[in-house]
This record gives C-alpha cells, structure tokens and sequence, in this order.
C-alpha cells in the first residue's frame, strides 16, 4: 500500500486526523513517535529553514527535496505545502509528479497570486478563481497515483469574503480535488459552516495566534473536519527554547539543563542510530 493510500484509509475512518507540522526530520520523526498517523509539511517552516520569511521564495525543487527527505525518514503518510503550484497549469503537472516520487501522500495548492505568502498574513491577493481552477484539474488530471491527494487552499476569505471562499471551494472539488482547506475562517460561527457548505471533506489550518479564532480539536472534529493541520506549534516551540538556553549559556557561562535530560546514546537513538548499529555486522 502506498502512503497515498495509507492516507485515505485514515480518512475513511471515523473522527479527524491530526497532522503537527513538521520543517526537518528531526520535527517529522517526532511527530511520528508521539503517535501521530500523519505528518504536515510546512512551508513556511521550510521556508524559515532556509533563512526566508514566508513569502513565496522558496523554489518548487526546494519544497519537494526537503518534502522527500521528511518522507523517508518516517513510515507515516506525509502531506506537503505545495504552495500555488508554482506557476500555471504547465507546472502544475510537473510539481504534481514531483512531490508524488518524492514518496508524499498529498498537496495543498492555494489561489494566491505569486509570490504569495503566509496566509494569516495581511495584504494577500488571490487570482481569478478559473485559472485557480484550471490548476486544480492539472494537478487532479497528472497524478499518476490515483490516491495522491490533491488538497484546494483557498485564501479568498480575506480578500472577497466568506461566501466566495465556499464557492471556490465547491467549484474546487468539481473540478477533482479530494478535499478543500479554507483558509483563516475569522469567527467560530465561520469554523463551524464550512463543513456543513462544503461538499466534501475539509481541512482546518490551527495557528496559534492567527486569523482563525481558537478552538478545540474535539470541537473542529465535531464540526465535521477531517484534516487538522498544525503547523507552526513546534517551530515557535524550538524557537522560544533556543532562545532561552542561549540566553542562560551567555549569562551563567554554563552548558543550560535541558527540557528533557538524554544521553549522547538516546540523542542518536532517536534518529535511527540503534537501527544503523544493527548493519555494521550483519553482513559480515
């Protein structure tokens, strides 16, 4: 079974899946080992990883080589930020077949204009919605896996309203995507309608801070999502942890006492060294 189909499965089951957000293998194989089944990558962590705000400057092949190497190093289905497909409808094939031999379950693709940018951010501008819409039939129409997930973000909600950002939605699944994420609904009486206008599963972005007020997983599976996406709760954690210790190292000129106490030997074990170890002689 492919982890394209791994997903679905988890769709089809009763209840929401959650999936935190991870930016390097480290997050990924930590999420994987709390009991998470799905593993989130993000592209505005991606992007911070590389040194870059969130605005659309990452490359296609960036976001695609940092996704494979995530999927490698987990055995859980991994969905990916595909940004707006990186172009038109021509790239949208091309990023499609991509991010499918990078081993991924699925993409998002948005309607901003490019280069976009986070979408809790200000000032966003979208496209007219059929040439979105025509990426989303290039993308639905190339997979080459009929379970790759093609997954339609729309923004519209800042920038033509809550009645727009449904219809797009809509039109998005008629046109072959499997699920839609409306992006930053502005009230809980917003969260709570777009499963129930949206003809087909939907996915929550949960941000901390963000547009989108705050709320209980068990309340957004209640509401009727299928997807949770989390994706900024462990980098705005490693950020503030970071910093902390490196504030005690310069004042104290101690090594700081960790979060959580390891070994050198649990540190490695965690990436797979236990694993590694077991190859140096069994071929021996």
């Amino acid at each position: 079974m492919t982890q394209a189909a791994r997903f679905r499965e988890l769709l089809r089951r009763d209840g929401m899946v959650v999936a935190p957000g991870a930016y390097d293998c480290i997050t990924a194989r930590l999420i994987e080992r709390a009991g998470f089944d799905t593993v989130y990558m993000t592209g505005a962590g991606t992007a911070a990883m590389l040194g870059y705000p969130d605005f659309g400057l990452v490359t296609m092949s960036e976001m695609v080589a940092n996704a494979g190497r995530i999927a490698t190093a987990v055995s859980v289905p991994v969905i990916a930020d595909a940004d707006t497909g990186y172009g038109n409808e021509l790239n949208l094939v091309r990023t499609v077949h991509e991010y499918e031999q990078a081993g991924v379950a699925g993409i998002h693709i948005e309607d901003q204009g490019f280069p976009k940018k986070c979408g809790h951010l200000e000032d966003k501008e979208i496209v007219p919605r059929e040439d979105w819409l025509a990426k989303i039939r290039a993308a639905a129409a190339s997979r080459r896996d009929a379970d790759f997930m093609v997954i339609a973000r729309t923004d519209s909600r800042a920038v033509a309203g809550f009645e727009e950002a449904v219809a797009r939605g809509n039109a998005a699944l008629s046109a072959g995507a499997d699920m839609v994420f409306l992006e930053a609904p502005q009230t809980l009486d917003e969260v709570a309608a777009v499963p129930k206008l949206v003809k087909g599963p939907c996915l929550l972005n949960v941000v901390q801070g963000g547009k989108t007020p705050a709320l209980d997983l068990g309340d957004a599976e209640r509401m009727g999502y299928k997807l949770a996406i989390v994706p900024g709760m462990l980098i705005k954690n490693v950020v503030g942890i970071c910093e902390r210790a490196l504030s005690e190292l310069a004042t104290t000129r101690r090594h700081p006492k960790p979060v959580r106490e390891m070994s050198v030997r649990e540190t490695f074990n965690l990436w797979g060294a236990d694993e590694w170890d077991a190859l140096r002689t069994r071929f021996r």
